[in-house]
C-alpha cells in the first residue's frame, strides 16, 4: 500500500528527522507507528544517521502491530524488523539475527540492558506508549535511564502523557533530555514546580502543581513535544477505525489450531447452510475470543465453559491501558466474554458497568463509569451514549453488519463533540478477519460467512 501522509504526518516526520530527541503525544489511531517507522528508513537508507534501532512497546503490539505496519506500507520494504520476544534463548537468537528495527516487550528492558551492559548497539531507540516509563521508581525507567548516554535519538510515543498529572512528566522528560528541562531528579522537579496536597506532621501523601506551574512546565517542554489531537485536524475524519491485531503465543496458537480443526470436521459432510453455518461460526469466534461452551460432563444438558488462552484480553487490557483513562463503551460477544472482561478489569482502579437498566446509560453519560460493558444487541437502537466518552472497542465481533452499524452510532451520532474512535481487537489468521473483512466491505454478511467457513472446511479437509 501506498503511504500518503496527512499534513500532520509530514510535519511528524520533519521534526523527528530534525531532532534526535522528541516526545510525540499523537491520539490513538492517527499513525503514530507509519509516521515512526517512516522516519527510521529515512535515517537508515537515506541519511545513514542511525544503524540498529530498539523499539520498546506493550506486548501485544510488540508481536504483532510493528511487524504488520512493515509489512502493509511499499516504502517500508527495506527495513527489517526484528521481533525479540519469548524465553531468554529466543531472545538472544533474535537480537543476533541482522536487522534494522528489534521490537522488545517492555517488561523486559531491563533484562536486556543486563545482556549489553556497557556493550549496548542501539543508538536509536522509540518508546511506544511512554507513558508506562512516567514511574521514576519502575526497573524499567531504571534500566533505560543507566544507558541513556548510549543512546543518539530516542523518540516517545503516547497519546495521553500526563492522565494522572503532571508528576508523571519527569521520568518521560529525563528518558529525552537526560533532566535538563524539569530538573535531574524528582525530588529536584517536586520542589520547583508542587506542593504538598495532604500530608500529616512527617509523610507527604500527594503532591498538586503551584500557582502557574503547569504553564511553566509546558514551556519549559514544548520546544521537544508535540501535541497533536484528532479534533484539531478537519482533515481526519469524525470517525477512526483502528484495528489491533493480536498474535496468539505458540501454545494457545496449537490449542486454538486443534479446537478449529476439531470443530470443523465434527461439521462432517453436512450441507453448509445459513443456521449450521452460525453454529459453527459463533464456536469458531468463541475459540477466538479466548474460551468455548462445552458440554458438563456431570450434567449433559448445561454448558460449562473452557479456557483456550487470554491473549485476546491480554490485549484489550494493554488497550485500555493506553487510553490512559478515557472512557471506553465495550461490545462482547458472548457470556464468557463478558465474565472474562469482569474479572479481568476487576484488577484496576476503573470504574466498571454493565449496560443493563436506564440508570446505567444516566451513569455514563454523567461521567461516573470509565468501562461499560455492552452487547451489541441491547445497545443498537436509540440509546444515546454519546455524552459519556469517544472510544468503542469491539472485543468480540459478530456477522450483523446492522449491529455493528447501530452500536457505533451510540458515541458516533449527533451531540458527540469529540472525534469517535473505533478500535477492534482481530485474531491474526481467526475467523475474526473474515468478520472484519466481511464488515468492511458492508456487503451481505450471510453470503461472506457461507464463503469464508466453506474455505476453511476445504482447507482442513
Amino acid at each position: 500500500m501506498r503511504f500518503i501522509p496527512h499534513n500532520y504526518q509530514r510535519y511528524c516526520i520533519h521534526r523527528m528527522i530534525q531532532e534526535p530527541a522528541l516526545a510525540l503525544f499523537l491520539g490513538m489511531g492517527l499513525g503514530k507507528t507509519v509516521t515512526t517507522m517512516t522516519v527510521i528508513n529515512d535515517l537508515k537508507y537515506n541519511r545513514f544517521l542511525t544503524n540498529r534501532c530498539l523499539v520498546i512497546a506493550p506486548k501485544k503490539v510488540a508481536e504483532d502491530t510493528w511487524t504488520r505496519e512493515q509489512a502493509k506500507w511499499d516504502h517500508l520494504h527495506l527495513l527489517r524488523v526484528i521481533p525479540v520476544l519469548g524465553s531468554p534463548q529466543k531472545r538472544i537468537r533474535a537480537l543476533a539475527t541482522p536487522g534494522d528495527v528489534y521490537v522488545i516487550n517492555r517488561e523486559n528492558v531491563p533484562w536486556l540492558v543486563d545482556y549489553f551492559r556497557n556493550d549496548w548497539p542501539f543508538d536509536t531507540v522509540v518508546i511506544d506508549e511512554s507513558s508506562s516509563f512516567k514511574s521514576h521508581q519502575a526497573k524499567r525507567f531504571k534500566a533505560l535511564k543507566s544507558i541513556r548516554s548510549h543512546i543518539r535519538r530516542i523518540y516517545e510515543l503516547t497519546g495521553t502523557p500526563s492522565s494522572n498529572g503532571y508528576m508523571d512528566l519527569w521520568a518521560q522528560m529525563y528518558l529525552l533530555d537526560e533532566g535538563q528541562r524539569l530538573g535531574r531528579t524528582i525530588t529536584e522537579y517536586r520542589n520547583t514546580y508542587f506542593c504538598a496536597a495532604s500530608r500529616n506532621a512527617t509523610t507527604i501523601f500527594s503532591y498538586e502543581p503551584l500557582p502557574g506551574a503547569e504553564e511553566i512546565i509546558q514551556r519549559q517542554i514544548q520546544d521537544i513535544c508535540i501535541s497533536l489531537s484528532a479534533q484539531d485536524y478537519l482533515e481526519l475524519p469524525d470517525r477512526i477505525d483502528n484495528t489491533r491485531y493480536v498474535k496468539l503465543d505458540a501454545r494457545a496458537q496449537k490449542a486454538y489450531d486443534e479446537m478449529e480443526k476439531q470443530r470443523i470436521l465434527e461439521f462432517g459432510d453436512s450441507v453448509l447452510d445459513a443456521g449450521s453455518a452460525a453454529v459453527l461460526s459463533n464456536k469458531l469466534l468463541q475459540i477466538g475470543n479466548g474460551a468455548v461452551y462445552v458440554p458438563d460432563p456431570e450434567q449433559p444438558d448445561r454448558k460449562m465453559v473452557q479456557e483456550i488462552h487470554n491473549n485476546k484480553i491480554e490485549a484489550f487490557m494493554e488497550l485500555i491501558e493506553e487510553l490512559n483513562g478515557e472512557h471506553a463503551l465495550v461490545f462482547y460477544n458472548f457470556q464468557h466474554d463478558l465474565e472474562r472482561l469482569k474479572e479481568a478489569l476487576s484488577r484496576t482502579k476503573l470504574r466498571v458497568g454493565e449496560l443493563l437498566t436506564s440508570s446505567d446509560i444516566a451513569d455514563w453519560n454523567a461521567g461516573k463509569v470509565d468501562i461499560l460493558l455492552a452487547h451489541p444487541a441491547s445497545a443498537a437502537y436509540g440509546l444515546n451514549l454519546q455524552d459519556g466518552g469517544h472510544n468503542v472497542v469491539w472485543f468480540g465481533l459478530n456477522w450483523s453488519l446492522e449491529l455493528y452499524q447501530q452500536a457505533n452510532a451510540r458515541l458516533h451520532r449527533q451531540g458527540q463533540k469529540e472525534k469517535v474512535f473505533i478500535h477492534h481487537l482481530v485474531v491474526s489468521g481467526s475467523v475474526d478477519e473474515d468478520v472484519m473483512n466481511a464488515l468492511g466491505r458492508k456487503g451481505d454478511c450471510q453470503e461472506a460467512l457461507l464463503e469464508a467457513l466453506k474455505a476453511r472446511i476445504e482447507k482442513y479437509r
